[in-house]
């Protein structure tokens, strides 16, 4: 069981980057599998990128090529690497954790807000 804390987010204009990272804290952080969510004002949450406890990673088509999400267990770490950002990117982005036996944990968000 985790607890998460994302930071990271602010103003960039298009075709910048950031790097969100999630902090987690609790025990059990490797075995969980990690991914980053956002949500776009009056729109559904998107699940953007997934790392698996063995590293493998899944992205939305929208993000393939330009965001990457990575782990760091000894930190107890996530990060998303966001490059070319587009406007259409802006959104709330949530850390979220899910643990093997099926618990969901979920950060407070941080926002990204891309300017044209």
């Amino acid at each position: 069981q985790v607890q998460l804390v994302e930071s990271g987010g602010g103003l960039v204009q298009a075709g910048g980057s950031l790097r969100l990272s999630c902090a987690a804290s609790g025990s059990g952080f490797s075995i969980n599998t990690m991914g980053w969510y956002r949500q776009a004002p009056g729109k559904q949450r998107e699940l953007v990128a997934t790392i698996f406890r063995g590293g493998s990673t899944n992205y939305v088509d929208s993000v393939k090529g330009r965001f990457t999400i990575s782990r760091d267990n000894a930190k107890n770490m996530v990060y998303l690497q966001m490059n070319s950002l587009k406007p259409e990117d802006t959104a709330v982005y949530y850390c979220n954790a899910v643990h093997p036996l099926g618990t969901t944990r979920w950060g407070q968000g941080t926002q990204v807000t891309v300017s044209s």
